[in-house]
């Protein structure tokens, strides 16, 4: 499909920023899925590690809202647009390059670096997209306390293995 066509098919295009951000998951999950039954269950956890179960649900939902931020974004005209969209992309790199630290390479530390990383990526893609829209900003909040939280969760297991 041509871009001109989809960007003259908004709900096309909202449905591609969503899958594009979704896909970024489902290909940090194939390093995930195979280590969460094994090593990771092998780890010493903090006593504020929330249950395997929690953590599907609130990483779908994440991308959804970066989804939603990008085709905010896409949408407009701004001069800023295009670079924001590529920051945006270049987060989800570093978003997928955490999983393979941590769960991957089974090392809470590299993992540890690599999300210090992210934290700096969503930041900076908070930043460009807020110059282009403030909505699209804002639905990235829950994203940045999440991965604030799982860096503390991430330095614990570090700490504790």
């Amino acid at each position: 499909m041509e871009l001109a066509s989809v960007r003259r098919r908004p709900a096309v295009e909202l449905l591609a920023w969503v899958v594009l951000s979704q896909l970024a998951g489902i290909v940090g999950s194939v390093f995930t899925i195979t280590a969460i039954d094994s090593w990771y269950a092998t780890l010493a956890r903090p006593w504020f590690a929330p249950p395997n179960w929690v953590f599907g649900p609130v990483w779908v939902t994440l991308f959804t809202l970066m989804g939603i931020a990008a085709f905010l974004v896409s949408r407009s005209d701004h001069p800023r647009s295009r670079r924001a969209l590529i920051v945006f992309v270049a987060h989800l790199v570093v978003n997928v390059a955490w999983s393979f630290a941590f769960f991957g390479l089974q090392s809470p530390a590299a993992g540890l670096v690599v999300i210090v990383a992210l934290l700096v990526a969503i930041v900076a893609t908070m930043r460009e997209f807020a110059i282009v829209d403030w909505r699209a900003a804002a639905l990235l909040v829950p994203y940045l306390l999440w991965v604030s939280f799982a860096t503390v969760l991430n330095y614990s297991f570090w700490v504790l293995n």
